[in-house]
């Protein structure tokens, strides 16, 4: 298949060559980032993408289904034995797709929703003016205590109390700490809302049991399998079995057209591999390495958000080093450490430069390194940040990493390194 790639496209063949080896060469610490398995990249790039369908399992709007609802079937229960659910739909394209599923299966254009604030760790789908979710429903937004950094159920209270939203959106982008979601439950119930808990970023640590699950509690679950359960693309959302109808309509024909089959299949992929025991060590090696990667920058200087973490999330406070994310975040892919910019509770700075840099151990953990690697990668990133303009230190940074990729190499085809 690579080589027909090489004669139809050798641009694209030549970009994808070319990006297999920045990854082959880079530390990944991008928290939404990981490596899926050969498993699931088979899949993705299968037969299953020249099928189009509609509808669901039993009800389609084309024929020739026969073996997608097998596959389809597959994902959906897997899906709800792997998080105790009532019920799943498993074809939105996206996180974001899977969120605005849930609002209009529920709300009316102008109704109010109450999420975090993206500038404490939320994310644009709940709310942002930038997004369809801010221009079509009145968005209200709690954030974390200035003193602690954690999220303070007292005044989440008080904010719905005084906004009485009809849903309350549970969930983070940046957000390095358990969620209490038998709190956001409560809260919910006081108001008379109903209840979103956006997992995207821990749906792995739910699945292996390292964090409170939200389905107990919360009507609705979305979350994408990208992250922590390093699968493939695409998003799920799962609901009490009385909303299954209105999901279900509101994702197709609500919100989506015709499913992308290959992808649905790539998720039943990631479900299974996420039930084995194999995926449970995995998931509590990520915390050790985050938990690992936050402590070694402390010793360093280096200021973390809330001190810790409790998942794969270390969000940095670069005033410490007197930096800018965007300067950080360009100084260390300048040696082949790629994290993000963000923003960090009460940032005095904007989305475009901010004041913190967010990182994540999911991808290295998948690559296979350990608390000890972690304790290294940290010691890297300071020397960078501490001495932005020395050359040489530099120059042996980036010496440091390709060392440790080295070590623990990607295995990627050897069409796509380019060796054949």
């Amino acid at each position: 298949m690579g080589f027909e790639l090489e004669v139809v496209d050798p641009e694209v063949a030549t970009a994808i060559r070319e990006e297999a080896k920045r990854q082959a060469f880079t530390i990944e610490l991008i928290a939404a980032t990981n490596y899926a398995s050969r498993a699931v990249l088979e899949v993705q790039g299968s037969i299953l993408a020249n099928k189009t369908l509609e509808g669901y399992p039993g009800r389609r709007y084309h024929s020739g289904y026969v073996h997608i609802d097998t596959i389809e079937n597959l994902a959906i229960e897997r899906a709800k034995k792997l998080f105790k659910a009532e019920h799943a739909n498993v074809q939105p394209h996206s996180g974001v797709s899977a969120n605005l599923a849930v609002f209009i299966s529920i709300l009316k254009p102008g109704d109010r929703i109450l999420a975090m604030d993206l500038t404490h760790g939320g994310h644009l789908s709940h709310g942002s003016k930038a997004s369809i979710s801010g221009k079509y429903y009145q968005a209200s937004f709690y954030g974390v205590s200035k003193e602690t950094e954690l999220l303070d159920y007292e005044e989440i209270m008080s904010i719905a109390t005084k906004v009485r939203p009809k849903l309350i959106i549970a969930g983070a982008s940046a957000y390095p700490r358990i969620i209490d979601f038998a709190k956001f439950k409560e809260i919910a119930n006081e108001v008379g809302a109903y209840l979103l808990a956006d997992i995207a970023h821990i749906a792995g640590f739910v699945a292996a049991d390292e964090h409170p699950s939200p389905v107990p509690y919360a009507d609705f679950v979305t979350f994408t399998l990208y992250k922590t359960l390093r699968g493939s693309r695409g998003g799920i959302i799962l609901c009490k079995k009385e909303f299954a109808r209105k999901i279900d309509a509101a994702v197709f024909p609500g919100v989506q057209g015709s499913m992308h089959i290959h992808l649905i299949a790539a998720k039943a992929v990631t479900l299974k591999l996420a039930m084995t025991q194999e995926f449970r060590n995995y998931i509590k090696q990520v915390r050790a390495n985050a938990i690992a990667l936050a402590r070694g920058l402390s010793e360093k200087g280096i200021r973390v958000v809330t001190g810790g973490t409790d998942n794969h999330i270390v969000l940095v406070d670069l005033r410490s080093v007197n930096l800018t994310g965007a300067r950080a975040q360009e100084l260390l892919e300048n040696v082949g450490i790629t994290v993000n910019k963000n923003q960090i509770p009460y940032d005095p700075l904007g989305p475009e430069v901010t004041s913190g840099i967010r990182l994540g151990s999911a991808a290295v953990t998948t690559r296979g390194f350990g608390e000890g690697e972690m304790y290294e990668v940290a010691d890297i990133i300071a020397s960078v940040l501490f001495n932005p303009d020395d050359e040489k230190i530099l120059r042996e940074a980036r010496q440091r990493v390709r060392e440790l990729c080295l070590r623990f190499p990607l295995h990627m085809d050897r069409w796509e390194m380019g060796v054949c």
